[in-house]
């Protein structure tokens, strides 16, 4: 695919990010756009491969990378956005917020720079909306059938799109105030501007699908209410339920659950009224947790005027290169450094939270280093002799992940079994224990990648249209 030999003419080369000392200002996206010819010379850089690793063992959504990269080569877009469009719902989310493992898995990859596969879907998608490729016309045909999705987040949408595409009904619930679920409230704007999530959303509304915010089931509607008027139902409201760490002094006030912080400024950046809102002005700030969302919280407590930023993380430092244990095409264990970690602060490996000092107010975090053995699934440390230090902070932000759905009332309201991790059980069509109930996403997986809750998404959806049909 591509441009014969491209690979070897051209390298990678990306847009990058706008100057740190104007994107520290504000809350727009640091990411720059591609440029459409600068695009279709990275698109020449793919190689035919006699098998596309990219998309068979890279992409969890099935992307046809090596065909989109030829015809976006050749210039035809709309050929391109109609095979994109395939096998994705939103490129313009997954292009922007996917850690891209089809690129750790791209064959060129091996002994030099990967094609560029998530600008050139960017430029697609981009591509699409700018030229009107994108029809909002209604479906015409119409099963005569209802589901329900709850939660409006990347599965809940993804299901709610493909259910209304195939000529379903669709209703979407969400407790929030607007639809969008963690691409809204938990991914700050500087990675994902709230004008794309828009976009989506009131296209959706032309073609069909039907939005009820402000609105939680199993309180302000009942099951009973959703049974006698839907088909089916989807669960799709992600892992809510926060890992917590229980040390000394964790009910201190200023230390605060990562997504509850995040979720503040956002709604704050959309001019919501925010109650007890959480600043990082003037403060010392400690961030425990070394992800995605824990680089979030830096980049965000960078722009509300930290004094300092510190992000802890219990695992070892990985290396600068891909680690021998995840040889090509596998998501290689390596050192990954955001957009955020580039803008300031600190951070620090193997080091685990031994207590928070303070008297009403954190004022410290007491750690100590660990030191790890073993290799893989198979590791274990312990404690450093002699290596605690502290870290003054005025706030604290737990950013660990997620173990559970947390959604007790709605669990117990539908009836709905969970499994061990606390997550709702489903079988193979991905129905709940619960005839007529399917879920999907994160609610059913555990915390995962967007991209992942997207391609559950298409795979509940297609469950829920062959029960429908019966």
């Amino acid at each position: 695919m591509g441009k014969a030999g491209g690979f070897l003419m051209h390298k990678r080369e990306v847009p990058g990010y706008r100057p740190v000392q104007e994107r520290v200002s504000d809350f727009k996206p640091v990411e720059l756009m591609p440029d459409e010819t600068a695009i279709a010379v990275q698109a020449s850089r793919c190689m035919e491969c006699g098998t596309p690793f990219c998309h068979g063992c890279g992409c969890p959504l099935s992307n046809v990378i090596p065909e989109i990269n030829d015809l976006v080569y050749q210039g035809r877009w709309r050929d391109a956005y109609e095979l994109l469009q395939s096998t994705s719902n939103f490129p313009e989310f997954t292009a922007r917020l996917c850690p891209a493992p089809c690129e750790a898995a791209c064959v060129l990859g091996i002994n030099d720079e990967p094609v560029t596969i998530r600008q050139i879907e960017i430029m697609v998608i981009e591509k699409a909306f700018a030229e009107g490729y994108i029809s909002d016309k209604v479906p015409v045909k119409r099963m005569g059938k209802k589901v329900a999705v709850i939660g409006a987040g990347p599965a809940g949408l993804v299901v709610a799109d493909v259910l209304n595409k195939a000529g379903v009904d669709v209703m979407v619930f969400d407790s929030a105030q607007k639809p969008g679920g963690i691409l809204r409230y938990g991914i700050p704007d500087f990675k994902l501007d709230k004008g794309i999530v828009d976009r989506r959303i009131d296209l959706m509304k032309k073609q069909g699908v039907g939005f009820e915010c402000g609105v939680k089931v199993g309180s302000d509607i009942s099951y009973r209410y959703l049974k006698d008027r839907f088909d089916a139902i989807c669960m799709a409201t992600g892992a809510r339920e926060p890992r917590d760490l229980n040390v000394p002094g964790r009910s201190l006030n200023g230390i605060h659950f990562a997504m509850d912080y995040l979720v503040r400024q956002n709604r704050r950046n959309a001019g919501e009224q925010v109650e007890n809102n959480i600043d990082a002005h003037g403060k010392d700030v400690v961030v425990i947790g070394g992800g995605d969302t824990g680089s979030d919280c830096v980049g965000t407590a960078i722009r509300q005027g930290a004094r300092r930023v510190c992000q802890l993380e219990i695992m070892p430092r990985p290396p600068e290169e891909r680690a021998p244990e995840t040889p090509w095409p596998m998501w290689p264990n390596m050192l990954r450094s955001s957009s955020s970690h580039e803008e300031g602060g600190e951070r620090r490996w193997s080091a685990g939270t031994k207590r928070f000092e303070g008297r009403d107010h954190v004022e410290k975090v007491c750690c100590v280093e660990l030191e790890w053995t073993g290799s893989g699934g198979r590791m274990e440390c312990r404690e450093k002799s002699g290596s605690e230090f502290e870290i003054n902070a005025q706030l604290v932000l737990l950013a660990m992940g997620f173990v559970s759905v947390g959604e007790a009332q709605l669990v117990s309201e539908l009836g709905v079994e969970l499994n061990a991790k606390g997550s709702v059980r489903t079988d193979e069509r991905k129905m709940t224990s619960v005839r007529g109930i399917f879920a999907s996403g994160d609610v059913v997986t555990g915390q995962s990648l967007v991209v992942r809750a997207m391609a559950d998404g298409r795979k509940t959806a297609a469950e829920i249209i062959s029960y429908l049909r019966r």
